[in-house]
């Protein structure tokens, strides 16, 4: 019995490759209805929560000229992400209706509630700060000696909180059947508290004198490198479904974050305790990172939902 001679030349295939493809050319997942409003939440949340914790490290150890801005900080990213939510849920109704339940399997019902108390706790907190602004006859009496310890208390019980209003917002993404959102679901929190303390920490060093401004430098740094190191990782664990971070508009906004990210951690390490100018362009480029951060994270999502394969061949492997 002979055996065919090898000829060294490749045989035709004889099943053409897969074309990934659903039924009528529907995306197989449903893409989140979502609009802008939803990232700029994202960021609004993680820059209020990281900045009550750090209002309170300011309040604690007297600092009052980072505790003053942080906390109104807190307020204002607080409002204006429910400003940017409600928008999107388009009924201030609709965010009422969500409190008649309270469900602690659902992140949605979670994050509704811990919203709903953290917010009140950051307006007094804010609000203490007006006691410089009172009449001479109020801030000598009751109002003006209760003011102090009840901010430094509502500020305290936020702080707690502020890491739950950072985070709680990456699990609602993880949870759904978005493929590159449920497949970074073991770093994406953890990627969102990073960028909050990077965020939080920019706009201290944006707020407050170069003296007073180190705690928030060190948070600034410390969340820049927390965050690009889990983010790398994230990317690794994701396999095909990390495609969509490089890629379009999510592409963009990654490669943003990444820059201004690194960019402004270095500048703040190494100029920031020093130059006013350095101080404020630092801070400038973290916010604008973890702006660009949740963006990337958002439009990555919506780009694999529309794409068969992020949602095929993470089964078959």
């Amino acid at each position: 019995m002979t055996t065919p001679r090898r000829t060294g030349r490749r045989e035709p295939a004889m099943v053409p490759d897969v074309e990934f493809r659903s039924y009528y050319g529907r995306p197989i997942v449903k893409a989140s209805p979502w609009q802008a409003d939803i990232p700029a939440y994202l960021f609004l949340g993680g820059l209020a929560g990281a900045s009550s914790l750090l209002a309170a490290g300011a309040d604690l150890t007297g600092n009052a000229a980072l505790r003053r801005p942080s906390r109104i900080t807190a307020l204002a990213a607080i409002l204006a992400s429910f400003v940017a939510l409600v928008h999107d849920l388009g009924k201030p109704s609709r965010f009422h209706h969500m409190l008649r339940v309270a469900k602690a399997t659902s992140p949605m019902s979670v994050g509704t509630w811990i919203l709903t108390v953290y917010g009140p706790l950051a307006g007094l907190a804010a609000a203490s700060e007006a006691g410089a602004l009172l009449p001479r006859r109020l801030a000598d009496g009751v109002v003006g000696r209760l003011l102090p310890p009840v901010g430094r208390g509502a500020g305290l019980i936020a702080s707690v909180l502020g890491p739950a209003v950072a985070s709680y917002t990456a699990v609602l993404l993880a949870d759904t059947a978005t493929p590159a959102w449920h497949s970074a679901r073991d770093e994406l929190p953890f990627v969102f508290v990073g960028s909050a303390a990077a965020a939080a920490g920019g706009m201290g060093m944006l707020c407050a004198p170069v003296a007073s401004a180190r705690p928030a430098r060190r948070l600034a740094v410390a969340g820049a490198v927390f965050e690009l190191a889990v983010h790398s990782r994230m990317e690794s664990t994701m396999g095909l479904v990390a495609e969509p971070l490089h890629q379009g508009r999510a592409g963009g906004y990654t490669k943003a974050a990444r820059t201004l990210t690194a960019t402004g951690a270095v500048l703040a390490a190494a100029a920031g305790g020093r130059s006013r100018t350095a101080s404020a362009i630092a801070g400038v480029a973290l916010l604008a990172g973890s702006a660009a951060t949740r963006f990337g994270i958002f439009y990555a999502g919506q780009q694999s939902a529309d794409d068969p394969r992020y949602t095929i061949l993470p089964q078959r492997t």
